[in-house]
């Protein structure tokens, strides 16, 4: 599949090479990078660094996501993040987006040169994102998640998490259209984590093929960096020690149909995607000899 992704005053190519999206947390409490960032200056100069590492998009975040992290108001979420938004805005030529599940902060963010919109909730929390995101013409990640960060640890599990992954999907994609977000403006988030066991999180990377089969071939970006479940894997390895594990499933992403992975570790997945996407195509090369 090659086609664009829609995102404010640009397009982002699809299926010709996998994205990286870098992950900038300005917040006190992200489970595996907190308040490393919370300096605008500190923050500026780590996206910088991770653009000149690959990054193709940064993604700014102002509200940890992970279970049992506490809410920010939209104001102190505005706070966070708007200054570092601005200031990336005059420095870096990749994409910005804002990784919040409310449309205040949207709004703020793309007001301060944010291109496109990446919703954990899939608009569940808040679904006049999606208006904000038509309005300025930009591109919208809509993510499956269960619960909220408070509940989502002590949910039971479902019986069948790709079904529920693709219902619900679905469900974000047809509110997002129907506030006005064109269908070439969205991609599409399994949600590794959120709410899902260690079994289901890599059932989950083995299947994407069928998710992007059911929902008409879109774009998918995949979350995998420094998570519970590789901990898990790896005999409890804290966040620090998850590198190797994480390129393990970005690797297994990219061959299973991911177009956009998210990372912390820039340069490590720039060098693991290239790979994969060279293994990748090759596999396609045969199966078409």
């Amino acid at each position: 599949m090659a086609q664009e992704w829609r995102i404010v005053g640009r397009s982002l190519p699809i299926g010709t090479r996998t994205l990286v999206m870098g992950v900038l947390n300005v917040t006190p409490d992200s489970f595996s990078d907190g308040s490393q960032f919370l300096s605008p200056d500190v923050a500026v100069a780590h996206a910088e660094k991770m653009v000149a590492e690959g990054a193709d998009i940064i993604d700014v975040g102002g509200e940890s996501t992970r279970p049992g992290a506490a809410l920010v108001t939209p104001d102190e979420e505005v706070n966070r993040v708007t200054p570092v938004v601005k200031e990336l805005a005059k420095r870096i030529n990749v994409p910005i987006s804002i990784d919040t599940t409310k449309a205040q902060v949207a709004r703020a963010a793309l007001d301060a040169g944010a291109g496109i919109v990446n919703d954990v909730s899939g608009l569940r929390f808040d679904f006049r994102i999606a208006d904000e995101v038509a309005e300025a013409g930009a591109g919208l990640v809509l993510m499956h998640s269960r619960g909220t960060p408070a509940t989502m640890h002590r949910l039971p599990p479902v019986a069948d998490i790709m079904e529920e992954i693709k219902s619900s999907l679905r469900s974000s994609i047809a509110m997002a259209n129907r506030r006005g977000v064109k269908s070439d403006s969205i991609v599409i988030d399994p949600g590794i984590g959120f709410g899902k066991t260690q079994e289901q999180n890599i059932e989950v990377i083995a299947k994407l093929d069928q998710l992007a089969s059911a929902l008409q071939d879109m774009p998918i970006l995949v979350g995998t960096s420094r998570k519970s479940f590789i901990g898990k894997v790896l005999d409890n390895a804290p966040a620090t020690d998850r590198l190797h594990g994480t390129m393990a499933t970005v690797t297994a992403a990219v061959l299973r149909g991911a177009h956009i992975v998210r990372v912390h570790d820039v340069k490590a997945a720039v060098e693991t995607v290239r790979m994969a996407d060279a293994i990748k195509f090759a596999i396609s090369s045969l199966s078409l000899s």
